[in-house]
Parts: C-alpha cells; structure tokens; sequence
C-alpha cells in the first residue's frame, strides 16, 4: 500500500513576524522645505551652516515650513511650550529633514504627517502627544536617576564600581524632548528653572582628573554633557589625553547624539584629524575608544550619518555603537526596532548596541512603556540580528542602574509595579548595610494598567 504524501506548504504560507529587507541609505532633499530651497550640498555639510540654522522657535519654524505646515500645528506646539515643555527648542536642519520625508507638499497632507512623525514625536513634542490624564507618574522626578546625588565632584557622577560618567558640558547641539538630564541640560523652560553648572570648564575637568588619579578602582569613564560635540575640540582632545595619562582608565566612550543629528560636526577636517591623535594614542596605550550616539528611527540614518561613523572607525575608533530611547509612538514595535537595528548595522558600522527605557522624568508617560511592553519587544527582535549586533533593552532603575528588562525580581501587573535588586553599591551607599539587600521599586505607566490598577493609582493622595 502506498503512502499518501501530505502536500508542503509553501514558503508564503508561513510568513515570518518580520522580514528583511535591505533599504539603501537616501538623504532627503532639504529643498522641499521652502526656506531651504536655495541651499547648496557644500552648505549642508557645513557644520556651522548647520548649527547657525538650527531652528529654535516657532517663528524660526513657520520662516522655514512657508506654507506647508497649518495654523493648528503651530498652536498645538505653542500650548505644549507653555504647559508641558521640560526641553527648549533646538533642532539642527539634518535632524529636520529626516520629519515626514515624503509627506508632499499638500498643506493638510503635510500637517498630518509632521503630527504622526516619529523624529517630530521626540524632538519636537506638541501638546496633543501629552497624555491628558497621566502626563507625568506620580513618582517622576527631574533628576529621575539621582546622577548629582552622586557627583564626587561637580559633572562626576561614580554610580557603578568601576565606571564614572563625566558632564563636560550642558548643552548640546539639539534637545531631545525626552532628555534624561532634562534637570541640568539645556535653557530653562516655562515649566523647568535648569540647574547650572558653577565651576569653569577647566576647573571642573581638573578636579574630575584629580579624583580619577586617586581612584584606581575606576577604569571606564563615559564623557558625556550635554553633548561632547559642544565641547571645543582642542579642549575636549585634552580632556581625552589626561584620562589616557591616568593607567588605571581603560575604557573611554564619547557620547554624542550629533553623529546622528549634526554628522557634519564629526566630518569636519580639525575633528577627524583630532580624533585621529585620540584614537591612536588610545592604540598605542591599549585604551578602548568608542563612541556612543542616539538613534531612535530608521529615518535618521541617512548617508551622512553613516559617513560620520565609517570616517570615525577609519581614524582608528574601536566602535561605534547606539543607545536609543525606547518610546512609544517612535519605535516600540517590533518591525521599528530591526528596521532600525538593520539600518545602524547594515548600512552604517553602527553597532545596535542598547534601548533603554524611557526615563520616569516629569510630563514623559506618553513616551514610556510598561516592563512587560519591554520584555515582549525584547523576544520579538530576537533571532533576526547576530548575537553581537542584537540590542539588549534596559531599565535604568533608580538607585540600582541598568538591568535587562528579563532581570526584574518582582512584578505587580495590576499596579505597575516592579522591583528589581542589585550587586553593587553606588557611590553614596557605603554606610549602607542593607542597600543589597533592598529591592528597588520602578513604575509602570499608569494607562497601560488594568482598569482595577488604575483606579488604585487614582485613590492615591497627590
């Protein structure tokens, strides 16, 4: 008797979650816009083209938009800059021309897609984004990770054993409206009076080398602000070069958004060929140089920016690699995130290297994600990159640090509430015998909780 044959499906029959398609790298045309319709490629790459143009109000905006944006843009924006805004308005024309690249030029058409934008969601918030009953968690903070708690000098935060993260600076060339340091970085807004740095550049980088000599136990020191590439080179490549002075420094990793949102400042002739001396002094004294930068969508990886990285890696710097910002509306999806990851590692050199979730910072529940939002993105993307170039997502907890959203001890899904443990001290715990023995609360947002958690939320005393 012979067998019968069950017929194979076919391929098509068993879609994949996500499938891969490669997307060459395109840099948008800038000419569209009609206050840039006259540039020239030479100006775009200019870096101080770039920063002498960056739009910092409305008025700079409508000059910019002509037409295609309509009045209820505009107003939208305006209330969120009076009611909502923890970041001022900064935005460098690359970071610009990667909004809603093929909206047209249909005012309405134009609105719409500027309003669903995921680079306009972040970079330039608008009231109707804020979430109406829960703009901030109840237990938001403005310095939600307690980083000035623990300066040892002032910019100095020791927060981990062996790793230190120095603010060189409080500016950068663009403001993200979802800044973790949305306390120190950036001018003063309607609702947030920023704190200032008090001690001059100079001061503050030799007492941050001064503790460094005599702290050996430290051998990883992030430099960051702020954003490095506000900090004069000559003043930021002798910065670099003490801390290679220092044999116990090991690991050095500039952090700087501007390689995605003014990769024309990391191609100007003075910074390579600086950063060229950086890198090779860091060969030669077996010193791991890297840079960090932050790209949350696939739309902002565009030629330019993969130039600015493959001209880094050229001069000699280990790695290049990402930290994005988990956010809803701007790419928590499974398909945002390997889009993105395969734009960094394919087509940039950029390593898709971390997501953290967003910070609980005041008027950010719009943005933020629940844990187990978090933990499922976390397998989704999983088995699509190599293991090297595959993201972890992250919780920085306060008072504990970064954890794998899969590391948490404890989870209250009906009130949002998760605890986590750790292994380590912080610098302003060590007369604190049970700091490892504590587990450390993190909240979810509040409207992705049952409605019976909810309701807890809303009895609360405020």
């Amino acid at each position: 008797m012979t067998a019968i044959q069950e017929p194979v499906p076919t391929a098509a029959a068993f879609d994949q979650p996500y499938e891969y398609v490669r997307a060459e790298l395109v840099e948008p045309d800038w000419r569209r816009f009609p206050g840039w319709h006259d540039v020239t490629e030479a100006e775009w790459r200019d870096a101080q083209w770039q920063r002498v143009h960056c739009v910092r109000n409305v008025k700079q905006l409508r000059a910019l938009m002509g037409d295609l944006l309509e009045d209820r843009f505009y107003e939208d924006l305006l209330a969120d800059q009076r009611e909502m805004a923890t970041m001022s308005m900064l935005l460098p024309p690359q970071m610009i021309n990667t909004m809603a690249p093929h909206a047209g030029t249909d005012p309405a058409k134009v609105t719409e897609a500027f309003h669903a934008d995921p680079i306009r969601r972040y970079m330039l918030p608008v009231r109707s984004d804020r979430h109406e009953r829960w703009p901030s968690h109840p237990h938001a903070e403005r310095d939600s990770l307690h980083e000035a708690e623990m300066w040892v000098v002032e910019g100095l935060t020791h927060r981990y054993p062996t790793k230190v993260l120095a603010e060189m600076i409080s500016t950068c060339p663009q403001y993200c409206g979802h800044c973790t340091r949305m306390d120190l970085v950036g001018n003063s807004t309607e609702q947030v009076e920023k704190h200032k740095l008090a001690l001059k550049p100079v001061d503050r980088q030799d007492a941050m080398i001064d503790y460094l000599k005599r702290t050996p136990g430290v051998r990883d020191v992030v430099v960051s602000g702020g954003d490095v590439a506000n900090v004069p080179w000559p003043q930021l490549e002798s910065f670099l070069m003490r801390l290679m002075d220092i044999e116990t420094v090991r690991d050095i990793r500039l952090a700087t958004k501007a390689l995605a949102a003014l990769p024309q400042h990391w191609l100007q002739p003075k910074v390579t060929e600086g950063l060229q001396r950086v890198a090779l002094t860091a060969q030669a004294r077996g010193v791991n140089l890297a840079i960090h930068t932050h790209v949350n969508h696939a739309q902002s990886v565009t030629p330019l920016v993969a130039e600015a990285a493959r001209t880094a890696l050229q001069v000699g710097v280990r790695d290049v690699r990402n930290q994005g910002v988990l956010m809803r509306g701007v790419n928590a999806t499974p398909a945002a995130l390997l889009d993105l990851c395969f734009a960094l590692q394919g087509e940039a050199n950029i390593l898709p290297y971390y997501f953290y979730m967003c910070d609980m910072i005041p008027n950010a529940e719009h943005w933020r994600v629940a844990v187990w939002e978090a933990q499922e993105l976390q397998h989704s993307i999983m088995g699509y990159l190599p293991g090297y170039a595959t993201p972890r997502i992250v919780c920085d907890v306060p008072y504990v640090g970064k954890r794998w959203v899969h590391q948490v001890a404890e989870y209250d899904r009906d009130l949002g509430i998760s605890y986590w443990t750790k292994n380590y001290r912080t610098g302003i715990e060590h007369e604190d015998r049970e700091a490892l023995q504590r587990k450390y609360p993190y909240y979810d947002p509040i409207q992705t909780l049952p409605e019976s958690g909810q309701k807890w939320w809303a009895d609360q005393p405020r």
